[in-house]
């Protein structure tokens, strides 16, 4: 299934149905009086949050989605049917925004959440609705209601509990294989990761949820390279994991800045996130180099950084139990709702 976090789509509520004018006619009744019934209200416009979806690329092939409109009203006061709803079913951590894709109309986050997006128009009187003792004959009916009608963004943020950042080549989808069930791409190049991947990780009886994006280089807050777009995938995270490739020829400490600084510029909390931060690919370093990297990485960024192996499995069960620290450290801080202002800066 192909990955898509971004839809831009047309959606509209159903016209009400228009009022009728009818009179009772029938052999040996008299004075029937009027009998025209009220039409039906249009079909409304739902978004449901469901399980089972991660994607959106059921709105790259459809962009426009219509309620059902109401049924005109009958004579014997017969009532139109309602139309029938458009129910829009999106996965977990799926906002809505308007067509300005900046103003957020609902964020849904929860399985089972279900949001009022339009509203169809209501159906018109019948005639019957206006007989009155002064106006036994009415020969109006009024016409149904004009649904609403909008452009809107669907865009999708992963929901997840640590995300995983760096460079291009730092051994993130390695990583996220070696501690789960979940089989990304893997190759030499850079940008093997074309799109967010997401792994269930389980040790000492916990289980946490892993995001893995697209790399990042310098100027991706610009558009360089894949852009800082799937950043947002990350933003509702509780921990960074920060993975800085120990084998390539530059610099540990001036890469964990170019990520720090790409982090910072897109915003949205992700500078303010605590990290775990890993000099990763130590099986392929001499024990002088990786003293020298680990020294820049540290300077860099003002705590000791764990050295890993996804390839031998060294300190990956610990790299995992920080990040289970670090995310029961956030949830108790969420719990006790204390202002981020007020919490000393700490690190896992």
């Amino acid at each position: 299934m192909k990955f898509l976090d971004q839809a831009k789509i047309f959606v509209q509520s159903g016209n009400g149905g228009a009022g009728c004018v009818s009179f009772r006619r029938e052999k040996y009744v008299s004075e029937g009086g009027p009998d025209g019934g009220d039409g039906g209200n249009g079909g409304d416009v739902w978004v449901e949050c469901v399980d089972g979806l991660n994607t959106l690329i059921d709105y790259r092939y459809a962009q426009h989605f219509k309620a059902k409109v109401g049924i005109h009203g009958m004579g014997r006061n017969r009532t139109g049917a309602r139309g029938d709803d458009m129910v829009l079913r999106v996965p977990k951590g799926t906002q809505i925004l308007e067509e300005d894709n900046e103003t957020v109309l609902a964020d849904l986050t929860e399985i089972g959440q279900r949001i009022l997006l339009l509203k169809g128009g209501n159906g018109g009187f019948g005639n019957a609705h206006f007989k009155s003792s002064t106006n036994q004959a009415p020969r109006n009916a009024n016409p149904g209601q004009e649904g609403e009608e909008k452009w809107i963004w669907l865009r999708l943020k992963l929901i997840a509990d640590a995300g995983l950042v760096g460079m291009p080549n730092a051994g993130k989808s390695t990583f996220l294989a070696a501690v789960s069930a979940a089989r990304p791409k893997i190759a030499d190049y850079p940008f093997t990761t074309l799109h967010p991947n997401l792994g269930v990780c389980e040790l000492d009886g916990r289980g946490f949820v892993l995001a893995d994006i697209p790399g990042l280089i310098r100027g991706a807050h610009e558009g360089t390279g894949l852009g800082d777009r799937f950043l947002g995938h990350v933003e509702r995270t509780r921990v960074l994991l920060h993975l800085v490739d120990g084998s390539s020829e530059q610099d540990p400490g001036e890469a964990y800045k170019i990520i720090r600084e790409e982090l910072e510029a897109y915003g949205h909390g992700l500078g303010e996130k605590p990290e775990v931060i890993c000099l990763t690919k130590a099986d392929a370093i001499t024990e002088d180099i990786r003293a020298e990297k680990l020294a820049s990485l540290e300077a860099a960024c003002g705590q000791k950084p764990l050295v890993i192996s996804s390839a031998s499995g060294e300190n990956i069960d610990t790299t995992q139990r920080m990040i289970i620290r670090a995310i029961d450290r956030d949830k108790e801080l969420e719990a006790n709702s204390v202002p981020t202002q007020q919490i000393e800066e700490w690190r896992p």
